[in-house]
């Protein structure tokens, strides 16, 4: 794929996250990127609107030259210098999001070539109550099939660097766990990150999710939720004929 290929698709699934309708995210919030080769990528500029962002408003990135950020102790000033420093194109003046680091580690440690990240409405009622951790526990079967047998839960910390760090250990922890790398982050108080090797799955991941959110939010009216037991999951994740559909959702 041609790097203005995925530049295109990139705006595309920024534009569907960012439909206020969805209300995965609203003004500024939420971020996306997506994979060039293996040193450099595209990230959205900080503060840039998903609904209307344009192709100008997502950066190239070189990892090489934020990497470093992942190991020490840099401060505010050290993450914007190096940040703009990693701009792959000097003359570009937008500051990259402040979660470009985080973006760009899993690029690293992942199969995924894109990635979008939303604070959407359902989700953070979940991810904002005494329950939070609840969200990574399975309820239904299709969630299995889109977002994966693990889903990553990740305790708040701040955004940026620290939380790029921690992103990348519990993702680790989960792919180690089952041989595969996960497709679903959810972050305490935050939002939701998708991973997929095409827009079209980042899309799918993060409408299961929210539904998933959604219902869950709803059994609590209902006396609670019924959690699928540790065999239903491993079921259906490994079924032959959830495979085949699974194979359609990427």
């Amino acid at each position: 794929m041609t790097k203005q290929k995925i530049l295109n698709e990139l705006v595309e699934l920024s534009h569907h996250l960012g439909e206020e309708s969805k209300e995965y995210a609203i003004i500024g919030e939420g971020n996306t990127s997506a994979k060039i080769d293996a040193h450099t990528f595209f990230v959205k500029a900080s503060g840039s609107n998903l609904k209307t962002i344009r192709p100008d408003q997502l950066i190239e990135i070189d990892w090489r030259k934020v990497g470093a950020l992942l190991d020490g102790d840099p401060s505010d000033e050290d993450v914007t210098r190096m940040l703009n420093e990693a701009r792959v194109d000097p003359a570009v003046s937008a500051r990259p999001s402040v979660e470009t680091v985080l973006h760009g580690a899993l690029y690293q440690i992942t199969d995924a070539k894109f990635i979008g990240h939303a604070h959407c409405v359902y989700a953070n009622m979940i991810l904002c109550s005494k329950n939070a951790r609840d969200i990574v526990r399975h309820i239904m079967p299709d969630e299995i099939v889109v977002c994966g047998i693990e889903s990553v839960f990740v305790p708040y910390t701040d955004p940026g660097v620290p939380l790029a760090r921690e992103v990348v250990a519990r993702v680790k922890e989960v792919a180690e766990r089952h041989g595969e790398m996960p497709r679903t982050i959810y972050l305490q108080n935050h939002g939701v990150i998708a991973l997929g090797q095409s827009p079209k799955q980042v899309e799918n991941v993060m409408a299961m999710a929210v539904k998933h959110a959604k219902i869950l939010a709803g059994t609590y009216a209902l006396g609670g939720p019924n959690f699928l037991s540790d065999h239903d999951i491993a079921r259906i994740h490994y079924r032959p004929d959830e495979h085949v559909r699974r194979a359609q959702f990427k």
